[in-house]
């Protein structure tokens, strides 16, 4: 799925990195310059960090993009509870896989208007 997914992103100009697990997906974005990522997509059941504790850790992180960065759930999990605890660790939204990309071009551009 990442790889259609990122296909399909670039397809529309956006640019992206790939990491395996949520420890990763935070020192990225801790290492980060600032205004570098516009929008994570962090998937919920990832290995040794998931994607609830990452959005977590990156939210309380010193970095300048912390409270402007969007951080939308990608997961299988989509049950109302699924969404109410993204919500809760810090994330903007809460996109349900299989990935509707008209849902999730409509919830990019919705909340980054002029990225995409």
């Amino acid at each position: 799925m990442t790889e259609i997914l990122g296909e399909l992103l670039l397809m529309r100009g956006a640019t992206f990195t790939v990491v395996t697990d949520g420890l990763q997906a935070v020192n990225e974005f801790k290492r980060a310059e600032p205004g570098t990522y516009d929008a994570v997509f962090m998937d919920i059941q990832m290995p040794v960090m998931n994607g609830y504790e990452a959005t977590r850790e990156i939210r309380d992180l010193d970095h300048p993009d912390v409270k402007s960065v969007i951080i939308l759930a990608m997961t299988a999990n989509a049950f109302a509870e699924d969404v109410k605890e993204s919500i809760a660790a810090g994330m903007n939204g809460h996109i349900a896989k299989p990935v509707d990309m008209t849902l999730l071009y409509n919830t990019i551009s919705s909340l980054l208007p002029k990225k995409l």
